[in-house]
Order: structure tokens, then sequence, then C-alpha cells
């Protein structure tokens, strides 16, 4: 048991990150009988913001920047993200101290008639606000068209329930969570969709310098998943593409053995780099980076350069 006995958890205010602060909240409580937990709901700019696509709007980071403010000004004692919201670099003073188990990383397809992807009639409409998603599925289907979507899991059921859309494309994370995989019509493999990078993870966030609090949290990692992550965020921060660029990352486990495979493509799904490595499963960060500067030599940086420009002028 800690000398404290009461922390406070930062979060956003959605029935998700609800749900995420309440697991960490009910594990930490069960783990250290007799420490207090409290919640506090932090509005981020992402929540502000529900009618733009976040690649307008500046992409990562704007879910965590101001829980991130509350825990640097030590008004809360961890923050509980989803690791896909985490932008490559994290302020000084902080780190992430924890990665719980994570959930199925991979994208699902709800479909209003329940149909699976390859039976979607032609044209079909698909809503996602994701350029990740958009592009690898105009990749494989150039012909479905795709409308932007916002807000909140439920929102976007609901908003799927209403009609204008044909499917939509959410995280399996999210919905096998809030126990809603009943709506799902199929899981989307990794060769079709690949996953964000951190999708289905958990992000605990605390200052360096609180060594009781990250005792605390220790006990909620898991190595594994920890393994993964790190490979998949290398090589996001070496490609500093941010949500104006479609990027994708997802790291599996066999053994001793991590294997990396990260894609970069053009937002129409006209052209996609996709490159696979393998190395030890603490290679980490450095394994990402030699996937990123793999997919760079053959045209990746190109397209990083051209949208990342675009976004500038727009």
């Amino acid at each position: 048991m800690t000398a404290r006995a009461t922390i406070t958890i930062g979060t956003r205010g959605s029935q998700l990150a609800l749900w995420q602060a309440n697991w960490v909240r009910d594990e930490l409580t069960r783990q250290h009988p007799g420490l207090t937990v409290n919640l506090e709901i932090i509005k981020t700019s992402g929540d502000k913001i529900t009618d733009v696509p976040l690649a307008k709007v500046g992409g990562k980071g704007l879910f965590v920047k101001e829980i991130e403010e509350a825990l640097i000004e030590k008004r809360v004692d961890l923050a509980v993200h989803s690791m896909k919201d985490m932008p490559g670099d994290i302020p000084a003073g902080l780190w992430i101290s924890a990665i719980p188990p994570r959930e199925v990383p991979f994208d699902v397809l709800l479909a209003r008639n329940g149909d699976i992807l390859d039976r979607l009639p032609q044209g079909a409409v698909i809503g996602t606000s994701s350029l990740r998603r958009a592009s690898q599925l105009l990749h494989y289907r150039p012909d479905l068209q795709i409308r932007p979507l916002r807000g909140n899991l439920d929102t976007r059921v609901r908003k799927l329930a209403a009609g204008d859309l044909d499917a939509i494309i959410l995280a399996a994370a999210g919905l096998n969570r809030l126990g809603m995989a009943d709506h799902i019509t199929e899981q989307l493999p990794s060769h079709i969709l690949l996953p964000a990078v951190g999708q289905g993870a958990l992000c605990i966030e605390t200052r360096e310098s609180d060594p009781e609090v990250n005792r605390l949290v220790q006990q909620l990692h898991d190595p594994a998943a920890a393994w993964a992550v790190s490979a998949e965020r290398g090589f996001l921060k070496r490609l500093q593409g941010g949500c104006q660029v479609p990027i994708a990352a997802y790291g599996t486990i066999t053994g001793r053995e991590l294997t990396l495979t990260g894609m970069v493509a053009e937002t129409d799904g006209s052209v996609i780099y996709r490159d696979t490595v393998t190395g030890p499963v603490d290679a980490g960060e450095g394994l990402g980076v030699r996937l990123a500067e793999r997919l760079i030599e053959r045209g990746a940086g190109q397209i990083i350069e051209k949208l990342l420009r675009e976004a500038e002028w727009s």
C-alpha cells in the first residue's frame, strides 16, 4: 500500500474514455486495498472540435494536450489515454509509465444491411474521418465513396442507423470494451486495413518525478504490449507525419521475435508503400525507425512532404 491515500486520474469524458479510466481505477484499487482513486474529467481540443476532420485541425495531440497540462501542473496524478491518440513526442517531465494488456487492435466494418466489405454494392458510401482507413479502403476498392464521420463511438453507430451511410469503420477495441461487439459485421484483416499505431492499447502517462505513482501503475504494465507499441511508435516518430498523412503500423510477437509491418499511402489510395521487418522483441523503437527509413527510401518520404505542405496551405 502506498503512503498516498488518494490519487486522481485525468481522462476525457467520452463513454469509451471513462470505461478506460474506470478500468485503470478498478485495477489499482483491487491491487492496493485502501487506495482511493478519483477521476477528473478534462475536455480536450479534440472534444471541442466535432465538425472538422482531425487532419484539418492538427490531428495528433488534440485528445491529450489539456490532460497532459493538468498532469504537469499536478492537478492530476496520472492520465489514461487511448495509445493511438498519443503523438510521437511526450512533453518533458512526462513519460509512458505503463501499457496494460492490449485489446484486439484491428478495424471492423459495421454495415447497415449486414454485408461484408467484399459484398458491399458498387459505389457504397463508407463513413470514416481517418485518412489511414480511407486510403487503404480506396486502394482495396476504388469504387467506394468515403464520407467524413466524427463523434464518439455511440454517436457514429447511431449515424449508421440513420441511413445516410452504407457502412462505417471503427476500431474493434472500443466496441469490445463497451459491450457493443454485436454491431460488428466483419473484422477486417491487416492485409486490407493495417491498424493505427497503438490501436487497442491504453497509455498510462505519469510524471517521471513521481516514483510513488510510477510504482503503483507498474503492476498494470504488460511487456509484450509495450514491445509492440514501442516499435509502432518508433515508426510514427521517425516519419513525423501526424494525422495529415495516412500512416499505419502493427507489431506482433512470436517467442522472442517482433514482426513490424508499416504503411504510408496517398490519401486517395492510389499509391501505398508497405514493408515488414523483424528483430528481437526488445529492439523496440529502433526497429520502427529502421522500417520507416526503408519506406522513406522507397518514396514514402515524398508523400509525407507533399501532404504536410498541402496541409500548411489549406
